[in-house]
C-alpha cells in the first residue's frame, strides 16, 4: 500500500461519527425470526451459560464422530466503507453464494470462484460507518446529496469501475471521513440518520446469514468487525460472531464510537450474554499491531488481573493467526531457532508502511508471557486456540496461491498493482505514484508484496450446523491453515495404546483416554505424556513434507523457551536424536512454469511422540504445525503468468502450513 493510502487508512481508524468513546448499554435486539417487524421486546428464555464445560463433549462415541470444516469468518462486502470505496459491489447475499461454489464478479469485472464450496462462511463488515459510504454514493437518496459526500457520489457506477480512478479512491477515505466529521459537528448532518443507515445495514446482513444458513451442508454466522486502533496505529481489531441459535441479535454492532478498548467491547459481550446471546471475539493481524495486542498491561496501562484475564478468555477464547495481511505465529527475531519462522511475514503496522515491534504481536510469543505469567500471578490472559481466515474486502476468500486475486479490489486487481511484476502504465509511471526499482526494473512500491494467499479456518465438529462449529471454536477445537484444506489431529494422555495406531477405533481411544487440540493436561506424578498427531495432505495441493510439534515452556531462571520438534518425516525418514530435525526430502519446485515434485512427499503422517525434554513440574504448551513441500509463491505466479522474471528481493516458494490449536500442560 503506497504512502498517502496508508495516511487516509490511518485516518479513518482515529475518528468516529458515533457518540464519545463510552462504554455505552446496547439498545435493543432484532428478532432474527421477523426482524422486518422492528425490534422485538425481550422475551424470557430457559438459557444457561458457563464458561466452558457446555462445549466439552465427553463421550468418546459421539466425539469420535467429529468431522474436519472448512470456513472463513473474516469476509467483507459493499457495507464495510473501505470495500465499497475499493469497487465492491457485492453484498452479504453475494458472499453467501460464493461460498457455496457460485461465481461472482470481482470489482474490476472478471469472475472469481472458489475451486470447492467451503463448509462455513461469516460476513463480517466494519461495524464503523456500516453502509454508510455506499449510501452516500448512490443517487437517489437524501445522503447523496448532502455537500460532505461529494468525493464518493457516484464513485462505482459502471464509467468508474477501472483503474483509471485509482487516485480518486486512495484519495476518498480522508477527504470523505473528515468533510463527514465536521459536518457533524457543524450540526449540518445528524448522526441519528447515519445510525439508521448502518442499522439498516446491519439487519440486511443478518438476514442474508438467516437465508443462508442450511443446516448439515453449509453454515453461516452473523457477525461483524470491530475496529479499535492505539493512538500509533497499532492493530486491535476483532471480529465478533454470533452463535445465532437466540432469535434476537443486537439491533447495532458495538464500535469504535462506543469504546476504543477491548475492554469495553468484553464487557458488551458479557451483558448479551446475561440475556441469553452468546458470542466470541476473534484478534486479528496481531502482527501489525506494534506491540500491543498481547502486551502485559491493560488498555489503560494497569497490570494485568485475574478478572481482566477471565473476562478476556471467556471473550476472547480462538486468535486468527494467518490471513491475507500475514501470518502472525511467530517472526524470525522472536524465533531465532526456527527455520520456518520467516513464513508471508507482513512487517508493517496495518494500513501503514511504518514497521510494527515484533514483541507483543505474535501468537506464540503471547503463549509464553502467558504461561509465564501464570506461573508468577497465577492466571493466564493467552490460553487461545488457532484458526486463519482471509480478511477479504470483495466478498470473496482468495486463499488459492495460483489464483491470487489479493483483497483491495480495484485497487491491487493486477499483478502490476500488487508489485509482482513491472510496472508499464504511463499512467501510473507518469502520475504522483510510489515506485521502488528491483533488478533494474519500477516496480509499485505496495505493501501488497508482503500479503499472502491465507488463510482458512478449520475445525472438527459433529455437524455442519452453528451449534456444532460453534462450539468447537469455544472448546478450542480448532485450527489454522495457509490456505489448503490440510487436516491436523492433536491429542496427548498417559498410558494411550500405540498399537492402535492403524485400527478403526483408535480416535475413540484417544477421545475417551486423552486430551485434544485446545485442551489442558494435568500432570501425573512420575509420568510422562505421550502426543498422538495426523496431518493429512489436500489432494488439491502438495504433498506433506513434515509435521512438527512447537513446546512452549519457562525455565527454572523464569524466562520462556521454545523449542521446535520434527516428529513424522515423509519418504520414510526420521527425526535426527539431537538436532529433532527430518532429513531434506529434496522436494523441488520449477520456477519456469511452478511445478512441483510429484514423487515425493506423503498423503498422510501421523505418529505418537514422547518429549525427550519433558520435565513433571515445567508448565508447557505444544502445537502441531505441518508443512507441506515446497510450491510456487502467488507473486511468482503472477511472473510466470506474464513471462517476466519473479522479483530477487521477494520469496519465489513457499511452505503451505496447517496449525493446530495448543494443548497446555499444567504440572
Amino acid at each position: 500500500m503506497n504512502k498517502n493510502l496508508a495516511f487516509i487508512f490511518t485516518f479513518i481508524f482515529f475518528v468516529s461519527c458515533s457518540e464519545s468513546d463510552n462504554d455505552i448499554e446496547y439498545d435493543g435486539f432484532l428478532n432474527i425470526d421477523g426482524a422486518r417487524a422492528g425490534l422485538a421486546t425481550q422475551p424470557t428464555l430457559d438459557w444457561d451459560f458457563q464458561a466452558v464445560d457446555p462445549y466439552m463433549n465427553i463421550n468418546p462415541v459421539d466425539s469420535a464422530s467429529r468431522v474436519p470444516l472448512f470456513g472463513d469468518l473474516h469476509v467483507h462486502t459493499t457495507y464495510s466503507f473501505d470495500a465499497y470505496i475499493f469497487g465492491t459491489l457485492a453484498t452479504p447475499d453475494d458472499a453467501y453464494e460464493f461460498a457455496k461454489g457460485k461465481a461472482i464478479k470481482h470489482p474490476a469485472g472478471f469472475d472469481v470462484s472458489l475451486d470447492r464450496p467451503l463448509d462455513f462462511y461469516g460476513v463480517t463488515d466494519h461495524g464503523t460507518f456500516l453502509g454508510q459510504v455506499a449510501e452516500a454514493a448512490t443517487p437517489g437518496n437524501a445522503y447523496y446529496d448532502a455537500p460532505s459526500s461529494a468525493q464518493v457520489n457516484d464513485l462505482n457506477s459502471p464509467e468508474n469501475l477501472n483503474t483509471s480512478t485509482f487516485n480518486r479512491r486512495r484519495n476518498a477515505f480522508g477527504a470523505f471521513l473528515l468533510n463527514t466529521i465536521t459536518a457533524i459537528q457543524d450540526r449540518k448532518l445528524d448522526i441519528s440518520y447515519l445510525d439508521s443507515i448502518s442499522r439498516r445495514a446491519w439487519l440486511d446482513t443478518v438476514e442474508a446469514a438467516q437465508r443462508h444458513n442450511d443446516p448439515g451442508n453449509f453454515t453461516t454466522f452473523i457477525a461483524y468487525e470491530y475496529t479499535a486502533s492505539t493512538p500509533n496505529m497499532g492493530n486491535l481489531h476483532r471480529n465478533v460472531i454470533f452463535k445465532g441459535n437466540s432469535n434476537r441479535i443486537p439491533s447495532a454492532p458495538y464500535g469504535r464510537g462506543n469504546s476504543n478498548d477491548p475492554e469495553g467491547l468484553w464487557n458488551w459481550m458479557d451483558r448479551l450474554r446475561e440475556d441469553g446471546i452468546e458470542s466470541l471475539a476473534i484478534p486479528h493481524n496481531s502482527n501489525g499491531s506494534d506491540g500491543f495486542m498481547f502486551a502485559l498491561k491493560d488498555s489503560f496501562g494497569n497490570p494485568m488481573t485475574k478478572e481482566y484475564s477471565e473476562l478476556r478468555m471467556r471473550n476472547e477464547p480462538i486468535v486468527e493467526i494467518t490471513q491475507v495481511k500475514g501470518t502472525s505465529d511467530t517472526h524470525p527475531a522472536l524465533s531465532t531457532n526456527d527455520e520456518w519462522a520467516d513464513f508471508e511475514i507482513m512487517p508493517f503496522k496495518v494500513a501503514t508502511q511504518s514497521i510494527s515491534k515484533p514483541k507483543g504481536s505474535y501468537a506464540r510469543d503471547a503463549l509464553l508471557e502467558g504461561i509465564k505469567m501464570e506461573n508468577k500471578e497465577g492466571f493466564n490472559p493467552y490460553k487461545f486456540g488457532f484458526i486463519g481466515s482471509s480478511d477479504t474486502h470483495t466478498a470473496a476468500s482468495s486463499q488459492e496461491e495460483s489464483n491470487f486475486f489479493a483483497k483491495i479490489g480495484l485497487l491491487d486487481a493486477s499483478a502490476q498493482l500488487r508489485g509482482s511484476i513491472p510496472m508499464t502504465d504511463p499512467a501510473f509511471l507518469e502520475a504522483d505514484q510510489s515506485m521502488i526499482e528491483v533488478d533494474g526494473k519500477k516496480y509499485m512500491d505496495s505493501s501488497a508484496i508482503t500479503w499472502g494467499a491465507s488463510g482458512l479456518a478449520g475445525v472438527w465438529a459433529e455437524a455442519n450446523t452453528r451449534d456444532s462449529i460453534y462450539d468447537a471454536f469455544r472448546r478450542k477445537e480448532s485450527f489454522a491453515t495457509s490456505g489448503p484444506r490440510m487436516t491436523i489431529r492433536f491429542f496427548a494422555g498417559y498410558n494411550l495404546d500405540e498399537t492402535k495406531i492403524k485400527d478403526t477405533d483408535l480416535i475413540e481411544h484417544l477421545y475417551k483416554n486423552a486430551k485434544t487440540m485446545g485442551a489442558d493436561l494435568d500432570g501425573v506424578a512420575q509420568q510422562t505424556p505421550s502426543f498422538f498427531v495426523w496431518a493429512v495432505r489436500d489432494s488439491y495441493t502438495a504433498p506433506l513434507q513434515r509435521v512438527q510439534i512447537i513446546k512452549g515452556y519457562v525455565d527454572a531462571s523464569g524466562n520462556p523457551q521454545e523449542q521446535v520438534f520434527d516428529v513424522a518425516c515423509s519418504d520414510g525418514g526420521s527425526p535426527d536424536p539431537e538436532t529433532y530435525r527430518c532429513p531434506d526430502n529434496n522436494a523441488k519446485v520449477d520456477i519456469s512454469n511452478c511445478a512441483f515434485s510429484q514423487d515425493v512427499g506423503a498423503a498422510e503422517l501421523k505418529t505418537f511422540w514422547s518429549d525427550p525434554t519433558f520435565k513433571t513440574d515445567q508448565r508447557a504448551f505444544y502445537y502441531v504445525r505441518a508443512l507441506e513441500n515446497p510450491t510456487c509463491r502467488w507473486s511468482t505466479w503472477d511472473a510466470v503468468r506474464n513471462n517476466v522474471e519473479p522479483r530477487s528481493d521477494i520469496p519465489k516458494t513457499i511452505q503451505e502450513r496447517v496449525w493446530s490449536s495448543p494443548i497446555h500442560y499444567i504440572p
